[in-house]
């Protein structure tokens, strides 16, 4: 993948990287069963068309079936900090938006609960205010220590092969590169609330799949 090895310097202003690694009051990843979810979860349909805004280039919700449900809000223009406080609410991280990708941001005492439950191969449904679809497929799930839990600028340790980044790396790890979706939350371990990161990673699906998908085949 593009993603993998790129470290590009990017910020000569701090705030998107204390956005993304500054504690974000997160407590605890609480996850619900599957039947719960199922059966609280509305269908795409009915998911979809209450969101729209009529606006193109607005993302207005998320949905992967069976995990989340989510309508998106989006950051106030001077603050790249903000996340929805909203119990069923995302919120697009819009500095990703600058490279031509997607950040989802969710604390995870609230939407982003249902972050933990996202899986390798799942299909990423992003809904715009006009109606339009973009399908994504799930390709990487990422978990890191933060190493100084309550310094912003701490280096993270990538927990499946031990791999250490600075707080820059990581950010340029996770939304710089090809076109993607990123979502993000903390994990609390160890009676630490921001012990660590999770981030889920989706790569757009081919498009002779998509056209399946939206005549309603498998």
């Amino acid at each position: 993948m593009m993603l993998k090895g790129r470290v590009i310097r990017i910020f000569p202003n701090p705030s998107p990287l204390l956005a993304v690694f500054i504690p974000l009051y997160f407590i605890l990843i609480f996850t619900l069963t599957a039947g719960d979810t199922e059966n609280a979860l509305p269908t795409f349909t009915e998911f979809s068309k209450p969101v729209q805004n009529g606006q193109a280039d607005v993302l207005r919700g998320v949905y992967v079936s069976n995990v989340l449900a989510l309508p998106v809000a989006q950051q106030p223009a001077d603050n790249s900090n903000y996340i929805s406080d909203h119990n069923d609410e995302a919120t697009q991280f819009s500095p990703a938006s600058q490279y031509g990708n997607v950040g989802v941001l969710a604390h995870n005492h609230l939407a982003g609960r249902s972050f933990s439950k996202l899986a390798l191969g799942q299909e990423v449904r992003l809904v715009y205010g006009n109606g339009n679809v973009e399908y994504f497929v799930i390709t990487e799930v990422l978990r890191y220590q933060a190493l100084q839990p309550k310094d912003p600028w701490s280096s993270f340790r990538n927990l499946d092969n031990d791999e250490v980044l600075t707080a820059e790396q990581l950010f340029n790890r996770v939304y710089l590169g090809d076109h993607h979706v990123t979502f993000q939350t903390c994990i609390a371990a160890n009676g630490v609330l921001s012990w660590g990161r999770l981030f889920v990673l989706a790569m757009p699906k081919q498009a002779d799949f998509q056209h399946l998908i939206m005549q309603g085949l498998p």
